[in-house]
This record gives structure tokens, C-alpha cells and sequence, in this order.
């Protein structure tokens, strides 16, 4: 009997954490997201409303999130048209934990989308909510804040973007 209270209370918790840590799927609100910029001003997903949102999960010590910042330039450009009509957006989420690294990153890349971060790592409230577990990871949502696709990177990335603003024509 003890053995068999033993295993049922470990199923009954691990069915209790794997429910907690619930992946975000297509079709669902995106969570929300309010972390610091890096002067230190709040920013919040939230203030996107009505725009396609681009969230890219990275961070400095992520060779392949690096590797990927000049071609997310290449596609903040290319979609510039609808970034100035208030259309697209891309926010930067960074799960560093070194603020000067981030900043460092950040200029050095010429990143002229919003970024933010609590810089806690992966113990970052938001990296839980997003159930991240390897970066680059990234999701797109519309602009009723649904998750309309993650983790596409590349030419993926762009051509569902491209496909995207097509279709809203």
C-alpha cells in the first residue's frame, strides 16, 4: 500500500508540474510580456495591439541567436513598409543576465527594434511563460495578440512574414 501511495503521489505531481509547464501552441493568446528596455523604461507586449509581432528569444551567449541578429536586420528592413504603417513589429527578448554584454550586442548589431529584458536568465518569468527551453526561439503573433506560428528562422521566417501581409492585402 505504501508503495502504491509512493507512485500515485509522484504521478499526481509530475501530472501537476507538466500541466504547469504547458507548451504555447498556434492559436493562443500569446502571453503577456512587460520587462525593461535598456534604459530602464517598462515596456509591455501589450502596447502592440493591432500589429503582427515578431518575439525573438535570445541572448548574447547564444552563438546561434547572435548568428541570427544580421539576418533579423536584413528582415526588420525589408518589412520597413510595415513597420512605419504601424503594421509589424519585431520585440527583442533577451534572457542574458549581463546587462553591458546585451547593450554591448545590441550596438554592435544596430538593432533598431525594441528590446527588452529582466536579465534573469532562464529563470526570467517570461522564459517560463513561453516554456522556453533552447534559444533561438521565436514566436509570431497577430494583431489580436494569437500565436500564429513559432520557431520559423531563415528564409521560413521571412517567407511566412511575406505570405502574411499578402494575404491581408
Amino acid at each position: 500500500m505504501k508503495g502504491f501511495l509512493t507512485l500515485f503521489s509522484v504521478l499526481i505531481l509530475t501530472g501537476y508540474t507538466a500541466a504547469q509547464q504547458a507548451k504555447i501552441e498556434i492559436g493562443q493568446q500569446a502571453p503577456e510580456i512587460t520587462l525593461s528596455k535598456p534604459d530602464g523604461s517598462s515596456f509591455s507586449l501589450s502596447s502592440l495591439k493591432g500589429k503582427a509581432v515578431l518575439i525573438d528569444f535570445w541572448a548574447t551567449w547564444c552563438a546561434p541567436c547572435v548568428g541570427e541578429q544580421p539576418e533579423l536586420k536584413t528582415l526588420y528592413n525589408t518589412f520597413l513598409d510595415q513597420v512605419k504603417g504601424q503594421q509589424f513589429e519585431i520585440l527583442g527578448v533577451s534572457l542574458d543576465k549581463n546587462k553591458e554584454s546585451w547593450q554591448k550586442a545590441i550596438d554592435r548589431f544596430g538593432i533598431n527594434w525594441i528590446q527588452v529584458s529582466d536579465l534573469k536568465f532562464w529563470k526570467s518569468p517570461v522564459a517560463k511563460a513561453y516554456t522556453i527551453e533552447e534559444l533561438p526561439f521565436n514566436v509570431i503573433i497577430d494583431g489580436e495578440g494569437k500565436i500564429i506560428a513559432k520557431n520559423l528562422h531563415g528564409k521560413e521566417l521571412e517567407e511566412f512574414i511575406r505570405i502574411f501581409f499578402n494575404q491581408k492585402k
